[in-house]
């Protein structure tokens, strides 16, 4: 995919966000650092659709090509002074996205429509704006987030799909769907998932409460299976973690019950494997907020 379009200062990463000390952003020195602490006029939501194949995850890592760094070049490029982006859930390296949640501040009085038609000079082919709203001045879209919805294309082939190559996870042993369905129904409700997450999250308050857990055959093609998960909130690797427990389950290699086993012991021992990113997919999230002069006001999200 071409990438000729990102800007020389969205491939480079940004340190910190907005609220970063003036000392924390030499590169742009003390004025301009200062300058990003200002209150600024108007607060803009952003959401985003991503080939997760391409970048080092969403958030901003210093020296590596992120969706916040060439979200950062792009807005920047249109206001120099706007603030630097504030995702809402960040994604790990090779997790796509059909509706990431994006904002920034910015005094500049452009529309909803100005916003995506501009924003998406400046982006590569890999990385698209699909909506825009305005909103409150400061708005974090992780601190208002309500729900959000993942889906996971798992491909039961045995030969390869040029198609899916990096977006479906290809398992093509013998699996029992039945056992899985019966597996993922385990999940819902209130629940601490302290065994579904990966080493590196830390969190110490890990009681998720789980709205919707269903692995379907895609309607469209009836060698993908679909599962769908909803939620109020999620850990790390939490829904790759997940999806490989399924899959350890529904080929035979986990006695049927490890959810349940999981969820009692809060060990990461009675889980399976970690899915690969290939599969996932960030699909919805829904905001405690109001938004404005949302354009265009509709968009698929799955």
């Amino acid at each position: 995919m071409s990438t000729l379009k990102a800007t020389a200062r969205g491939l480079s990463a940004e340190p910190t966000d907005s609220s970063a000390n003036v000392t924390d952003a030499p590169r742009e020195g003390v004025d301009a650092a200062r300058a990003r602490l200002e209150r600024r006029a108007h607060g803009v939501l952003l959401t985003v659709a991503y080939d997760g194949r391409l970048f080092h995850g969403a958030a901003r890592q210093r020296a590596l090509r992120t969706v916040a760094g060439e979200l950062d070049g792009a807005v920047q490029a249109m206001d120099p002074r706007a603030t630097l982006v504030r995702i809402c859930s960040r994604t790990d390296r090779g997790v796509h996205a059909r509706a990431q949640l994006v904002s920034f501040d910015t005094d500049k009085d452009i529309s909803s429509r100005g916003w995506l038609l501009g924003l998406s000079e400046h982006l590569p082919d890999e990385l698209a704006v699909v909506q825009v709203a305005k909103v409150d001045v400061g708005l974090h879209p992780s601190h208002v987030a309500k729900r959000k919805r993942y889906e996971y294309l798992l491909l039961t082939s045995p030969s390869r799909d040029p198609f899916l190559e990096g977006r479906a996870w290809r398992h093509y042993a013998r699996l029992d769907l039945a056992v899985m369905q019966a597996e993922a129904l385990d999940l819902l409700g209130e629940h601490d998932f302290a065994a579904f997450r990966g080493a590196q999250d830390e969190r110490t308050e890990t009681v998720r409460k789980i709205l919707r857990a269903e692995l379907q055959p895609s309607v469209e093609d009836p060698r993908l299976l679909r599962f769908v998960i909803e939620g109020d909130r999620f850990m790390y690797n939490m829904v790759r973690i997940i999806m490989g427990t399924l899959v350890d389950v529904g080929r035979g290699h986990l006695q049927p019950g490890a959810m349940k086993r999981a969820l009692a012991s809060k060990s990461r021992d009675d889980l399976g494997m970690t899915a690969p990113p290939d599969g996932l997919y960030l699909c919805e999230i829904e905001l405690a907020t109001e938004q404005r002069e949302v354009w265009p006001p509709s968009h698929p999200s799955s």
